[in-house]
C-alpha cells in the first residue's frame, strides 16, 4: 500500500514538472519566436504609416498577445489592437510557419475566428474582458485601477492608427463626459472583438477588440 502511494505521488510529481517545463518551453519560444523576419516587410506594405521602430512595437504587443493566449488555454481571448490584428493577419498567411509556431506555442492551432462567427453573442465580450484581465497580469497593473494601458489596449492611439481601437483610462473623456474617445478601459465589456485561445491555462485575464479573432 505504501508503495502504490508513493508510486502515485512521484507520479504527480512527474507531471507537475512536465507542466511547468512545457509552460516555460512555450513562453520562451513565443518570447525569442523571430516576428520581423517573416512579417516586416509585409507589415510595412499594409501599414505604410508606420516607421520601423513603430513596426517593431507592433510585433512585441503580438508577443504580448500569444502570450495571453497561452495563459488562457482553450478560452477565448480579444483581439484589442487593429495593428496587431494586422500582423497577425500577415503571419497567418506563412501557413507553414504559423503552423509550427502554434503548435510549438500552445500545442494546437490557433484559429483566428471573425466575431460574427463566434459560437454566443457574449463571446467576444468575455474575451475582451479576459485579454484586460490577462494583460494587466502581464504587467502587474491592477485591472480595476489602472495607472496605464497594457502595451495592447494603448498601442493603436500611441501609433494613432487609422481605424484603430481606442482605450481611456479617463472614464469620464470615455462616456463623453470630457473630451475625448474610446472606450473606459476599467470598465470593458463591448460586444465586438478578436480572439483567440490555445495554449496551458495558468490564469486569466472608441472601439472594443476587432472583428476577428482565434481559437478552437
Amino acid at each position: 500500500m505504501i508503495k502504490i502511494i508513493i508510486v502515485s505521488l512521484l507520479a504527480l510529481l512527474a507531471v507537475v514538472l512536465w507542466r511547468n517545463w512545457s509552460r516555460q518551453r512555450r513562453q520562451a519560444y513565443i518570447a525569442a519566436y523571430p516576428y520581423q523576419r517573416f512579417l516586416d516587410q509585409r507589415l510595412a506594405t499594409r501599414r505604410p504609416e508606420l516607421s520601423a521602430e513603430q513596426r517593431n512595437e507592433v510585433f512585441a504587443a503580438l508577443d504580448d498577445y500569444f502570450q495571453l493566449c497561452r495563459k488562457a488555454g482553450r478560452r477565448m481571448v480579444a483581439m484589442p489592437s487593429q495593428a496587431v490584428d494586422d500582423a497577425w493577419h500577415e503571419f497567418i498567411l506563412f501557413t507553414r510557419q504559423y503552423n509550427k509556431f502554434c503548435r510549438h506555442a500552445f500545442g494546437r492551432f490557433l484559429h483566428h475566428t471573425p466575431a460574427e462567427a463566434m459560437s454566443t453573442p457574449t463571446q467576444a465580450s468575455d474575451g475582451l474582458k479576459r485579454a484586460w484581465r490577462l494583460a494587466c497580469a502581464h504587467e502587474k497593473i491592477d485591472p480595476k485601477k489602472p495607472e496605464h494601458l497594457p502595451r495592447l489596449f494603448a498601442i493603436d492611439a500611441a501609433l494613432g492608427i487609422a481605424g484603430g481601437f481606442i482605450y481611456q483610462l479617463d472614464c469620464l473623456a470615455a462616456s463623453g463626459g470630457a473630451s475625448g474617445s474610446g472606450q473606459c478601459a476599467s470598465h470593458i465589456g463591448c460586444s465586438s472583438g478578436c480572439s483567440g485561445s490555445s495554449g496551458s491555462s495558468d490564469g486569466e485575464g472608441g472601439g472594443c477588440g476587432g472583428g476577428c479573432g482565434g481559437g478552437d
